[in-house]
């Protein structure tokens, strides 16, 4: 993982109410900046993910990708416990939605 995930990650793992939801949203957003600007210097293949793990690159793509996401989960999986917390379950469905084919 590198610096920035971590900070994404941990911004994730924050996620308790409204404040720290949208202070998460904001790091999402910079993760994608830095995607995007990635991107722009150093082109990843066009085969797999973007710069950061970006499969999901426009807004279409990755909302339809949160809904099938948090469908898939709603009961959780073999790798994800569903949060009791509402503020952090749509934290983990947008960040799933950033990398879930």
């Amino acid at each position: 993982m590198t610096r920035d995930e971590d900070e994404l990650f941990a911004a994730l793992r924050s996620v308790r109410d409204e404040e720290t939801f949208l202070q998460f949203l904001l790091a999402l957003r910079d993760d994608r900046e830095a995607s995007i600007a990635l991107e722009k210097t150093n082109p990843t293949s066009p085969y797999g993910p973007e710069a950061k793990g970006w499969e999901n690159i426009t807004i279409e793509r990755f909302f339809d990708t949160a809904v099938r996401w948090a469908r898939d989960s709603v009961n959780g999986n073999p790798f994800y416990k569903k949060p009791d917390n509402p503020w952090r379950r749509c934290a983990d469905i947008l960040y799933a939605a950033k990398g879930y084919e």
